[in-house]
Parts: structure tokens; C-alpha cells; sequence
């Protein structure tokens, strides 16, 4: 998959793309009907989107919400058979009303054939534009528009929201059926107080700033390696939170895989929340934490066997 940060990188080979718009936080079952209904076999297959998601630029000082940063979820729409990613600027459209955002970017800048969107769809400064003025202009400018329905789990609308608070009263399984897949926190690992190894289980810690928290305890997990010499797929515990235990600290993950033994510093991984197994707790000393550590990574290899 190719990703273009910039119109000035689109190449003639590019144009006449098939194109899905949104969002895509968390590339959800809703986010996969539109790309779906995007795909011509005559044409290549794009996804055009913004980065820093608008909601950012709106309210940057709103709790972080993203269940993926661009990283993980070009990572996903990769495995979707995206061929091209036009992951643009945002401050360079949001001033845009929607005819000139469908002139300048779709048409000038991309040259797209046909776009898809969803049937709640709006663009354009102050949100003025919808699927009826975005069917307007593709008469006018030459493109065709796909809308695609709404998706419903349960009888339920699948949204990012949704989604967002299905994590945060510990539901994984939950999102995962929105989501179509387990809901992942990826990136790199990075160098901690190394408590866990001291302790007999070492873990690796990866950051959680900028991603929406999901409840904070302790999961069962499934752990896939991206990059460096351990590359593959591993069960895992891991715990969500703040380490009560050890003062006020930002919250992090931390997953100890099971039977593993490496060095993980730098590498890329991508964690799955499979199973919440109970929240998080502050022990009265290093024994009881030991203890139920090592019941935790029990319960973690029972439900995952399960699966």
C-alpha cells in the first residue's frame, strides 16, 4: 500500500482512483462496508482520510479519544487491500466549504473516478456538505458517489463512540464485534522501571498518549511481533493502568508474554484486548502483587485457550 501525505505527491498512475472517505478510527465493521463498496475491480482501490483526525483540531484539549493512532490504522487498511492511502493534511482542507473541497481536493488533486461514503457523511467547513451535495458535484464535476448504509450490531448503530465505550467499562469482546477484529494498541517498545522483571515478570512496555483509555486493569491478550528477530504471535497478559502501587505515573501498558524470552527494546508490537480478567488494584506489598500475578497469567492462558 502506498500512502500519499500530500496532493503535490499524487501522479497521473494515481488518478481515476475509487475512493472510501472518512475517518476511519478504528477501521470498524461500519468503516469496511464503505471500503468494501468503494472496490471496482477495474480501479485501483484508495482510501482518502485526514491526519490529525479533526476532532483534534477542533478540541485539542479534550481527552485523548483515538483508538488508533495513522500508524495502526494504515497498518489495518493495508490488510484490507488498500492499494492507495491519501492521508492529507487537515489544516489544509478545513477551511474548505464543501464545493471547493470537492473541486479542489477530489477533482484537481486526486482526479478520483468515484468516491463512497457513508450515509451520514459530512465535510466541508461547518459541516455544510452531505450526501445529497456530494452527489451534486460528482454530476457537476464528473465523479461518481457510492453511499453506503449504516451498520448495525445487535440492533445497535457500530460507531467509533460505541466502540469507545464498550472499552471503557471493559467490554472487549464487545468491541471486537463492532470492530471486526480485536481492538489493538500498537507501537513500540520502550524502556520502563523494568519492576517487572525484578519481580519474575518481565513485560514490555508500550505508552498509551494520544489513544482513548480503555478500562484500566488487567486483560488477557494476544501479542503479535512486527518488526526485529521475534517476529510472531504470542499470548499474553497485560496490564492496563497507572501502577498504583509506585506514586502517580502516566498510564501505560505492560504485557508479559508468555513463554518468551528476548529482548523487545525497539521492536514493533501490536497488542490485542481479548478478555478484561479484573481491574486494577493497589496491593499492600510486592508478595500479594507476586501472587496474584501469577494467578492472573492462569486465567489469561485458560481464556485464551478458550477461544
Amino acid at each position: 500500500m502506498r500512502i500519499i501525505r500530500h496532493l503535490s505527491e499524487v501522479t497521473d498512475q494515481d488518478r481515476g482512483t475509487a475512493a472510501a472517505i472518512g475517518n476511519f478510527d478504528g477501521v470498524h465493521l461500519g468503516h469496511q462496508a464503505v471500503i468494501e463498496r468503494a472496490r471496482r475491480p477495474e480501479r485501483a482501490l484508495g482510501v482518502l482520510t485526514f491526519e490529525p483526525h479533526p476532532r483534534e483540531a477542533f478540541a485539542p484539549d479534550a481527552p485523548p479519544f483515538r483508538l488508533m493512532d495513522a500508524r495502526a490504522r494504515a497498518h489495518r487498511l493495508e490488510k484490507l487491500g488498500v492499494d492507495l492511502l491519501f492521508e492529507l493534511p487537515f489544516d489544509g482542507v478545513r477551511y474548505l466549504n464543501d464545493q471547493d473541497f470537492c473541486a479542489e481536493v477530489l477533482v484537481r488533486g486526486l482526479g478520483v473516478s468515484n468516491v463512497t461514503v457513508g450515509a451520514d457523511f459530512r465535510f466541508g467547513a461547518g459541516r455544510t456538505g452531505s450526501v445529497d451535495t456530494l452527489i451534486a458535484a460528482g454530476a457537476t464535476l464528473g465523479f461518481g458517489v457510492t453511499i453506503s448504509d449504516l451498520v448495525l450490531e445487535a440492533d445497535h448503530e457500530v460507531s467509533s463512540t460505541a466502540i469507545r465505550a464498550a472499552l471503557t467499562k471493559g467490554d472487549p469482546g464487545g468491541a471486537a464485534a463492532m470492530l471486526g477484529h480485536w481492538h489493538r494498541i500498537e507501537g513500540p517498545v520502550q524502556h520502563g522501571e523494568k519492576r517487572g522483571r525484578e519481580l519474575g515478570y518481565p513485560t514490555a512496555n508500550m505508552s498509551m498518549a494520544g489513544r482513548h483509555l480503555p478500562k484500566l486493569g488487567v486483560y488477557a491478550v494476544r501479542v503479535d511481533v512486527l518488526s526485529g528477530p521475534h517476529q510472531g504471535s504470542y499470548g499474553g497478559a497485560a496490564s492496563l493502568g497507572v501502577r498504583p502501587m509506585f506514586g502517580e505515573n502516566q498510564p501505560n501498558l505492560e504485557t508479559f508474554i508468555f513463554d518468551f524470552s528476548g529482548d523487545l527494546y525497539g521492536a514493533e508490537l501490536s497488542v490485542a484486548l481479548v478478555d478484561f480478567l479484573r481491574p486494577e488494584i493497589k496491593f499492600d506489598g510486592l508478595d500479594p502483587l507476586i501472587a496474584q500475578m501469577a494467578k492472573d497469567c492462569e486465567e489469561a492462558r485458560q481464556r485464551l485457550a478458550a477461544l
